[in-house]
């Protein structure tokens, strides 16, 4: 394990609009499937997210801002009361433990099947193209559903349920929302000419394929004001049968236009190591150009590539995932450059506590 210097950027605090973070190590968004009663946190769901409230930010698992956007069984929801009630259990449990938390706001689009929609209707998305592959579903694994494009007139009300996500978020006691504009679900969907076929206002050119992204973003904004609002983006990513013919142009555009909105920080999801990281040029420099934000480097990162990434200028704040998922005292163990939780993948995806609330740790390993 790298020691990390005493003065690392990584371990620094950082202000963000309001929000004074005690380090740049972010836990990343991470679905863990244990919604399992209304599609509602629990108690469980509160002592996981407390457990890692030594992050500089907490943001949660995707969580569905209706039921036509569930993709995935026993994900979270923010769109009834129960739901919100449970979500504060979590973010009582995260500020008694001196942490701040965002909720990632979330609709999977076309990313779904039929037994997970209302009355077991098509999901929707920007144009009738099926994901290729395969979904668990309450039925077992089962291919993707063919979706139905969204009609002009229905696009304003998937904003709607966005803002009111935000809202009951508020209400659930959240420090902030990040948009979920990643990895293949809807707002990534609009926003890629792949996925995106739409003669309208909301496809062609790349302004009418960011309209919807940015719909929603001043419609969350309006809720929370942009300093409280995050939004994640994955460029090259091709997760869900994603593509863009131009991710440099199309994402740069993105970029600019919600610096534009002035949101709290921009969290792109670019790999530097592992099987999805890109071959080719990346797109995460462009974006840093473009967006005069916070800036969230997420992606295969340790302690070290970290910490050269922020040292170079790279990004403001680092995000982890699976090493958080395992550790629940990540920054600890970067700031003493101990060995990290080997991270339980059987576990990952539903079931209870084992691999959810048990990682041990440093105090108690």
């Amino acid at each position: 394990m790298t020691l990390l210097p005493a003065d690392s950027p990584l371990l620094r605090p950082y202000q963000l609009g309001p929000l004074s973070l005690k380090n740049r190590v972010l836990m990343a968004p991470m679905t863990r499937s244990r919604a399992v009663a209304g599609n509602a946190p629990g108690p469980s769901t509160a002592t996981y997210y407390a457990q890692r409230a030594s992050a500089g930010l907490i943001v949660t698992e995707a969580t569905q801002v209706s039921p036509q956007g569930v993709g995935y069984v026993d994900t979270p929801g923010i769109h009834t009361a129960e739901q919100a009630r449970g979500w504060r259990l979590v973010t009582d449990a995260v500020h008694a433990a001196g942490g701040l938390i965002f909720l990632q706001l979330w609709h999977v689009g076309r990313v779904s099947h039929v037994s997970l929609q209302p009355g077991r209707q098509a999901p929707v998305a920007p144009s009738a193209i099926a994901v290729q592959g395969e979904t668990f579903t309450p039925e077992g694994k089962r291919p993707f559903s063919a979706p139905r494009a969204l009609e002009p007139g229905e696009i304003a009300g998937v904003v709607a349920q966005f803002a009111e996500g935000a809202r009951l978020a508020q209400a659930a006691g959240f420090d902030g929302v990040e948009l979920h504009g990643a990895n293949g679900y809807l707002i990534d969907q609009f926003l890629r000419d792949g996925s995106n076929r739409r003669s309208d206002a909301y496809g062609g050119s790349v302004e009418n394929r960011a309209r919807f992204l940015l719909e929603v973003t001043e419609a969350v904004t309006g809720v929370w004001g942009p300093e409280r609002v995050g939004v994640r983006l994955s460029p090259l990513g091709s997760y869900n049968d994603m593509a863009d013919s131009d991710p440099a142009a199309t994402f740069s555009y993105a970029a600019r236009e919600l610096s534009a909105r002035r949101v709290g920080y921009l969290h792109v999801v670019e790999p530097v190591s592992g099987p999805m990281a890109a071959a080719g040029p990346r797109v995460s420099p462009l974006l840093r150009e473009q967006f005069r934000g916070a800036f969230v480097a997420n992606g295969g990162y340790d302690a070290a590539s970290a910490h050269g990434a922020l040292s170079r200028g790279e990004a403001d704040l680092v995000s982890f995932g699976v090493p958080f998922l395992a550790n629940p005292d990540l920054p600890e163990r970067f700031r003493r450059g101990a060995g990290l939780n080997a991270p339980d993948r059987a576990t990952f995806y539903g079931g209870g506590d084992r691999g959810y609330t048990d990682y041990p740790a440093l105090t108690s390993s």
